[in-house]
C-alpha cells in the first residue's frame, strides 16, 4: 500500500541533520553549542542568555541565523562557517541506508537549513556521498530558511522540482508544512509521531521505510 503511493514520484527531497542519521547520533550538540558561543561573543551575552535566544530565534524565525540576520545585521557567511566547524566522529557510514536510496526511482535531492559544504561533509561521513543529484544549502535559498515558502519555492526552482511528483523526508514536522501545501507527499523522520493533517507518514527508521519503495 505504501509503494503505491510513492508510484508517482520522481524526486526525492532529503532534510539532513536528524534526518539522514539518526537522532541518537547527537550531531547537532556541537553545533547547537557553537552557535551559544558565538552569540554569547557576538552579543556580550551571558551563557544562558545567549542560549534561550539562540533557541529563540529558532522557534520564532526558522534558524537562529535568521534572527541574528535580522535582528543583528549578522554576516551569515562567517557565522555558518564557524558554527559548521565541528567533529563528525559521531556518525558512523550506513551501508543499507545508501543503498535504499541508491534504488529509488528518480533524483534524489538534499535541501538542508545548514549549508552545503557542511552536508557534503555529513554525507561523506555517512557514507552517502555521490548519491544525490543536487545538494542546496540556506545559501540557496538567500539565507531565508526552512520553514518560509519563499525558501522552498527559490530552491525547488533551482532544482527543478515539480512539487505534485516529488517527496519530502523531514525530521522537523513544521518544515513539512508548505511540501504538503505544494503537492508534495511529506513524511516525518523522528523518533515520536506528530499526528497532523500536513504528515502523510511518519517513521522513525528511515531505511526500513525506503526498503518498502524502492
Amino acid at each position: 500500500m505504501t509503494r503505491k503511493l510513492f508510484l508517482d514520484v520522481q524526486t526525492w527531497v532529503f532534510d539532513l541533520d536528524q534526518t539522514l542519521y539518526p537522532s541518537h547520533m547527537r550531531l547537532f550538540d556541537q553545533i547547537e553549542a557553537r552557535m551559544t558561543r558565538y552569540v554569547m561573543r557576538t552579543l556580550n551575552l551571558s551563557q544562558k542568555d545567549a542560549d534561550r535566544l539562540r533557541s529563540d530565534y529558532w522557534s520564532d524565525h526558522g534558524t537562529t541565523l535568521a534572527g541574528l540576520m535580522k535582528f543583528h545585521d549578522v554576516d551569515p557567511e562567517p557565522y555558518l562557517r564557524e558554527v559548521h566547524d565541528i567533529s563528525f566522529h559521531p556518525l558512523t557510514p550506513d551501508p543499507t541506508l545508501r543503498q535504499h536510496i541508491s534504488r529509488l526511482p528518480g533524483r534524489k535531492i538534499v535541501y538542508t537549513n545548514g549549508s552545503a559544504p557542511y552536508a557534503e561533509r555529513v554525507l561523506e561521513a555517512r557514507g552517502l556521498e555521490g548519491l544525490f543529484d543536487g545538494i542546496f544549502g540556506i545559501e540557496h535559498a538567500a539565507y531565508e530558511p526552512k520553514p518560509n515558502k519563499n525558501a522552498f519555492l527559490k530552491v525547488f526552482r533551482q532544482a527543478q522540482i515539480n512539487p505534485a511528483k516529488a517527496a519530502m523526508f523531514e525530521d522537523d514536522s513544521r518544515n513539512l508544512v508548505v511540501p504538503y501545501g505544494l503537492g508534495m507527499k511529506t513524511v516525518h523522520v523522528g523518533p515520536m509521531p506528530q499526528p497532523a493533517k500536513h504528515i502523510h507518514f511518519h517513521t522513525d527508521d528511515l531505511s526500513t521505510f525506503l526498503s518498502n519503495l524502492g
